[in-house]
């Protein structure tokens, strides 16, 4: 029941952290105005593991690596430290499982981030039906766009209702069940 309890509080841990830096890094992606207070937020919260990076690490290709490692880190940590909770034999396992913990970390990185864009597809969705000039409509719209614009172009909308959030969802929901999870798979027959 302890371990249960504290592997809870662990992953919420870094995974608040995980989620702020994949905000960080996707806002600055899709150039989101960082003058509103949700984005000066994320930039207070992240900028104690991001700012010293940055005079280390350069943007690469159009990306802020910066962000993006400790995001990995952060979902890192969290595995080992689950992995650690449950008793795993690290020092008998030796090095021969860091490729397996690392992979892991990958899927676990990669699911968190699907799952927040589904999160901002569906704030999207339910701001267009509510409140679509609310304030906060620019900034949801803009952290939905990437995602939502390549289904817009495919599917018109029907009567006026637009699908493609519903597509999008579909396909997100997709790449967790099949290439996710199967190097989730892959990651534990390794361990």
């Amino acid at each position: 029941m302890f371990v249960d309890a504290a592997q809870f509080l662990l992953r919420t841990a870094f995974d608040l952290l995980a989620c702020a830096l994949f905000l960080r890094f996707w806002m600055q992606w899709v150039r989101v105005p960082f003058h509103n207070p949700f984005a000066q937020f994320v930039l207070r919260v992240t900028d104690f593991a991001v700012r010293p990076l940055r005079r280390l690490i350069p943007g690469f290709f159009g990306l802020d690596w910066a962000s993006l490692i400790p995001f990995y880190v952060a979902e890192l940590l969290s595995v080992l430290g689950s992995y650690w909770l449950m008793d795993y034999p690290f020092a008998t396992a030796g090095a021969a499982v860091l490729p397996a913990f690392l992979l892991l970390a990958l899927a676990a990185t990669f699911r968190l981030a699907l799952y927040l864009l589904m999160g901002f597809v569906l704030l999207q969705a339910i701001l267009s039906w509510v409140n679509p000039f609310s304030p906060h409509a620019a900034l949801v719209y803009a952290l939905a766009r990437p995602v939502l614009k390549p289904f817009q172009r495919l599917v018109p909308p029907i009567g006026g209702v637009d699908l493609t959030p519903m597509v999008a969802l579909i396909v997100v929901q997709l790449l967790l069940i099949a290439p996710v999870s199967a190097l989730e798979r892959l990651a534990r027959t390794l361990v």
